[in-house]
């Protein structure tokens, strides 16, 4: 069964981490800047990383260019 997960990005920081802030929702810092989707990979790697999951297993479903975004887990 699939999780819909909440992430709230934060680009171009200058201490990269994930930060969980309830279930199924997370905050996550990247050095990246939000230009031709390369915060978008590196959230997802971050993520991925802290969720212990390939990051084939995430989806982005909305916020491609928003801070605020949802993604898919896949079980």
């Amino acid at each position: 069964m699939a999780r819909i997960l909440t992430v709230k990005v934060q680009a171009r920081s200058k201490a990269p981490g994930v930060e969980e802030l309830g279930p199924d929702a997370y905050r996550v810092r990247v050095r990246a800047v939000p230009e031709k989707g390369r915060a978008n990979e590196e959230v997802i790697e971050r993520l991925a990383g802290h969720l212990s999951v390939p990051p084939s297993r995430l989806t982005l479903l909305r916020g491609a260019t928003s801070s605020s975004k949802l993604f898919r887990l896949e079980a």
